[in-house]
């Protein structure tokens, strides 16, 4: 499939052909979700901690006799009941991450890119090159295509100025092609790639 290629001031630089097998696969809905919570659990720092009943602070003597004062017996103060007594099966520190095969992360990012190009929302630029690093031009140019919310995926490495004249621009993101990935394809309106990232990413993901 053909599509045209445009500039970054949004004038007409040629056509590209897309691929098929990376561009136009059945966008598989499950597999987005499989792979978006594979992500998300990914992230997660999993760093919240409570303390058990053998990290709380304080004495272990018994604070007072088993029976005879009207009192439930107490081994220590550090059961839940008690002011600043330990916590019940609270959270610990382990790792959220869950499994996903290769294969399937590897459909997901073909059917994510292809619900873009399906909703007509993929839009391919000539080059990511900026002139300079200054975010006023740039802000001003990617006006010039209307972009409400946007992720512009590079090639292998993303140009200095043009990461930092797009830094403080609300609602766009800025991947290098290696770092193509599905939750940020999805969570943002319009997808645009560079020729490089076209190549990157067909060669990554053909077969």
């Amino acid at each position: 499939m053909k599509v045209a290629v445009k500039t970054l001031d949004n004038k007409d630089a040629g056509e590209i052909t897309l691929d098929k097998d990376v561009f136009g696969v059945e966008v598989r809905r499950d597999i987005l979700h499989r792979t978006v919570h594979y992500q998300l659990n990914k992230r997660r720092a999993g760093t919240h901690k409570v303390q058990t009943r053998d990290e709380v602070t304080g004495t272990g003597k018994k604070p007072w006799k088993q029976k005879g004062t009207g009192s439930a017996r107490a081994g220590d103060l550090k059961r839940p009941q008690d002011i600043g007594g330990a916590v019940v099966h609270g959270p610990v520190v382990r790792s959220h991450a869950t499994d996903l095969p290769k294969k399937i992360r590897r459909m997901a990012l073909k059917s994510a890119l292809s619900a873009k190009v399906a909703a007509g929302k993929l839009i391919v630029i000539d080059s990511d090159k900026a002139s300079d690093h200054k975010t006023k031009p740039m802000a001003a140019s990617l006006a010039n295509f209307g972009f409400k919310s946007v992720l512009i995926i590079g090639g292998a490495e993303i140009d200095a100025n043009f990461a930092r004249a797009t830094a403080n621009i609300p609602r766009v993101d800025v991947l290098p092609a290696q770092g193509a990935n599905v939750y940020d394809i999805l969570r943002r309106d319009t997808l645009v790639l560079t020729k490089d990232a076209v190549t990157a990413l067909t060669e990554k993901l053909k077969g």
